[in-house]
């Protein structure tokens, strides 16, 4: 996620960063202003078109079809908007139930259970880190703890299945050993029991939001009317603006196709992209928190 201090927006109007959608436009910016010079030319200079034209009264559609594109695309940066929030409150939740696990363990074991500290010290944050990659469609690996003492455990997970529901088995069986060796009561059981059901929630509700893209009309509908709403605006305009039409189109385009690529980046909010949630971040974090708390290992 890129970092920027709000109140230096003036800042903004001259920075440029790999995610910024000029970059990304920039080759269809000139297209496109290329393909207005060519209509002015051939109206004004071939065709040698009359101010008494048809073609003058184009504009006239763009004014009718201008708030229907405008309203199409707020509701396009919306929708996006919130599956993006809503990806980033999960992650938040995730970091608040791993570190109450992480208490509640403490608290229940105290420091004569080092090995049952040190297993939950290695599996919640192997949670977080293995469902960052999950939701990445990377092949999972447990890369972080490849030099811990439950190696052997972590070794048994089928990369080929659905490993976080794996790690979250493990947590599951360790509690439920804990309580048939009467180590934990049935009431701490149950005390345990809701930290460690979020966890398969929280990743059954990013897979929810990973899976369901905007419907696939929709999105086509909108590219679809940008692209003929920009094609036949330079016809009308040339009467009113002549050459300058040229920057004028280009810069309409560069401002509804922003607002299309914004929405396409932040809509899957688990991708690699720099304005995405940062899972990989959060993981860390996680990971530090619940190490901290379980130091006793």
């Amino acid at each position: 996620m890129v970092s920027y201090n709000p109140k230096e927006w003036f800042s903004f109007i001259f920075r440029f960063h790999k995610a910024d959608t000029f970059r990304k436009l920039t080759p269809l910016i000139l297209g496109i202003a290329a393909y207005s010079g060519l209509i002015a030319f051939l109206e004004l200079e071939y065709w040698q078109l009359s101010q008494n034209s048809y073609v003058k009264g184009i504009p006239a559609m763009h004014g009718l079809l201008g708030f229907a594109i405008s309203m199409l695309l707020v509701f396009r940066t919306n929708t996006a908007y919130d599956r993006w929030w809503e990806g980033r409150k999960l992650w938040g939740s995730l970091v608040n139930n791993s570190r109450n696990l992480a208490l509640k363990l403490d608290t229940i074991l105290g420091k004569d259970f080092p090995e049952e500290r040190s297993f939950f010290r290695t599996m919640i944050p192997t949670y977080a880190s293995v469902l960052h990659k999950h939701l990445r469609s990377e092949h999972t690996r447990v890369e972080l703890f490849d030099d811990s003492k439950h190696k052997n455990i972590l070794e048994t997970i089928d990369h080929e299945k659905h490993v976080p529901n794996q790690v979250a088995s493990l947590m599951y069986r360790h509690i439920h050993q804990l309580f048939v060796d009467k180590k934990i009561t049935g009431e701490q059981l149950l005390f345990l029991n809701a930290e460690l059901q979020s966890f398969t929630d929280i990743c059954g509700a990013c897979e929810r939001i990973k899976n369901t893209p905007i419907p696939y009309s929709y999105t086509v509908f909108i590219k679809k009317f940008i692209f003929i709403y920009i094609m036949t605006l330079p016809f009308g305009y040339v009467f009113s603006l002549g050459y300058y039409v040229i920057p004028v189109v280009a810069f309409v385009f560069y401002v509804l196709a922003s607002l299309e690529m914004i929405a396409e980046e932040i809509e899957d909010p688990f991708g690699g992209d720099a304005n995405d949630v940062p899972t990989e971040k959060i993981s860390q974090k996680i990971q530090e928190g619940v190490e901290d708390i379980l130091d006793g290992a």
